[in-house]
């Protein structure tokens, strides 16, 4: 069983033991997020979905509003043209078969991988790299792109996806304990909207069960869910 510090338990015996609003769950986690680093705000929902169902993933993409508060660090594989764009938009690394050489050889400094349709043929020849690190492109979360100025700025401007592990729970970044309330509130409910609307038409029941607030070395603090936000 894995042992809390000294911090961490005396932030658990002051945390809220039932469930409190979102705004209430925000401000607690800010209040005690106190380590020596701008710790990252997530939140955590339970899905009431069956997963082991393959017609029941969820999986999908939100622009936060109010951003990250993350530095993302974001590679484009193209030629020509659309190499171009992305350089201009700000992509870290641009490049085709030698960016793919590189990754290919173990490199995966980088937060988000972004290819263009035609890369794509051979972007899949390094999927043992990329996918078990959640960075191979996907036309479903708009890595798979020949647009690729607006993926760039998207990666960079507050763009997150969000995807269901294999226990049916759906864990999001919102922003950094730094951010006002509001922005982190505002972040979380466009989440919370982003999640529902991929909602399988499958899922029977309460879709969201439970959603958890928490930072990088805080205390999860349980909301209560609005009626619409679990319907």
């Amino acid at each position: 069983m894995a042992k809390h510090g000294k911090r961490y338990s005396d932030v658990l015996k002051k945390a809220p033991t039932g469930l409190v609003s979102l705004e209430e769950a925000v401000a607690f986690v800010k209040a005690n997020a106190n380590a020596k680093f701008d710790e990252t705000v997530e939140i955590a929902m339970r899905l009431g979905v069956d997963f082991k169902k393959s017609d029941q993933t969820v999986r999908g993409t939100v622009n936060l509003p109010h951003g990250t508060g993350k530095t993302v660090r974001v590679i484009v594989f193209a030629a020509g043209t659309h190499a171009d764009e992305a350089k201009e938009a700000g992509a870290e690394e641009v490049g085709y078969e030698d960016l793919i050489e590189k990754v290919k050889n173990g490199w995966t400094d980088f937060d988000v991988a972004i290819s263009t349709t035609d890369a794509m043929k051979e972007v899949r020849k390094i999927a043992r790299v990329l996918g078990p690190r959640g960075l191979m492109p996907n036309p479903k979360t708009g890595t798979v792109t020949d647009d690729t100025a607006a993926a760039v700025k998207a990666a960079k401007g507050g763009k997150v996806d969000f995807r269901m592990d294999r226990t049916g729970n759906v864990c999001v970044l919102c922003g950094k304990s730094s951010f006002d309330a509001d922005k982190l509130v505002g972040n979380i409910n466009a989440i919370v909207a982003a999640v529902q609307s991929e909602r399988p038409a499958a899922a029977k029941g309460t879709f969201i069960r439970s959603l958890t607030v928490s930072s990088t070395m805080g205390v999860g603090v349980r909301v209560q869910l609005k009626a619409e936000d679990a319907v």
